[in-house]
């Protein structure tokens, strides 16, 4: 089955290239060399990325594999200028970075509605000869080339925008969560990789305030190395500002699995450690308070617990208050 989210794209873009100035001489009735009149060249159009919210994936640049702009047009007589190469722009969503394939270079970043990355920049016209013309030198018989394209191989990727996202291994009950707190409706089964895209959820809090969930792919042990799907989405969690790690009630040693989690993430970016972090216990609903306590003395030190049901939605609001309290905290 071919999945419609497409977070990842590599395409080769080529700006246009500058117009040549003119070094054209003016001529007249009575004088074969009035004097230069050549125009400028004018500029090849850039490569540009243009953040929009009309677009969730990179599927429509899937099978986009050169972009190349108009290269400017050269300067004419009469100091007429030579025509702007028109400038070719790639729709992103927001959340898109942009960098060099070849040298990891990060190019730009498209954060916000109608934001505007250039991504290959235009040569500059080059100037016509009327632009040297002097007191010792009044016929110059040169101009100046128009500059190179830009030409480079980059690497569009989606890092999904959200509040909070959700960290956790498969079957951990991320997806029942993110359909209870939200109206987002991902895939639900009992077996693990239901989850093969990130899913979003808006959820509503009090008095008209919102935040945005993300459900990542289950991580598993090895992830940051590339096993099982965890490598592949792990760049979501990076613009998340809370991580909710998510653990079955199922898993006796909680604490482990936390810092099996935790590991993951530090392996593949130290920095994801810096985030505010709160772990919920899931599927509560199949365990007595005995089974509760028990298990609250295995939690892992540092990091807010609750214990949750997305089923029967016990602790359910106290885990909102929990995340919209960090989301407006000053920390």
């Amino acid at each position: 089955m071919t999945s419609n989210f497409v977070d990842y794209v590599k395409i080769l873009v080529r700006s246009g290239k500058g117009g040549a100035g003119s070094a054209h001489l003016l001529r007249v009735k009575y004088n074969a060399k009035a004097g230069p009149d050549g125009g400028d060249g004018g500029r090849g159009g850039h490569v540009i990325l243009r953040g929009t919210t009309q677009r969730w994936t990179l599927l429509h640049l899937k099978y986009t594999k050169h972009v190349f702009a108009e290269n400017g047009q050269n300067g004419g007589e009469n100091l007429r200028t030579g025509r702007t190469g028109q400038d070719q722009i790639l729709e992103v969503p927001l959340g898109c970075i942009c960098k060099d394939a070849e040298t990891g270079e990060i190019l730009g970043e498209v954060t916000e509605e109608g934001q505007e990355v250039i991504i290959a920049k235009g040569g500059r016209g080059g100037l016509g000869n009327d632009h040297f013309k002097s007191a010792t030198n009044q016929t110059p018989r040169y101009a100046q080339p128009g500059e190179p394209a830009v030409e480079r191989w980059v690497i569009i990727e989606l890092k999904v925008l959200a509040d909070v996202g959700l960290v956790g291994f498969p079957n951990a009950g991320k997806s029942t969560f993110l359909s209870t707190v939200s109206a987002a409706r991902p895939e639900i089964a009992d077996y693990p990789f239901t989850t093969l895209v990130p899913n979003l959820g808006i959820v509503k809090y009090r008095d008209d305030q919102s935040f945005c969930i993300a459900d990542i792919p289950g991580i598993i042990e090895g992830a940051s190395e590339g096993k099982g799907l965890g490598l592949r989405f792990l760049r979501h969690i990076e613009r998340n500002s809370i991580l909710l790690f998510m653990v079955s009630c199922e898993q006796l040693e909680i604490a482990k699995e936390y810092h099996i989690l935790l590991g993951e993430l530090e392996k593949y970016n130290p920095e994801l450690l810096d985030k505010q972090r709160i772990l919920a216990v899931t599927k509560c609903d199949m365990i007595d308070a005995d089974m509760e306590k028990q298990l609250r003395r295995h939690l892992p030190k540092g990091v807010e617990c609750l214990f949750i049901s997305a089923v029967s939605g016990q602790n359910i609001q106290e885990l909102k208050d929990a995340i919209f309290r960090k989301l407006t905290s000053d920390d």
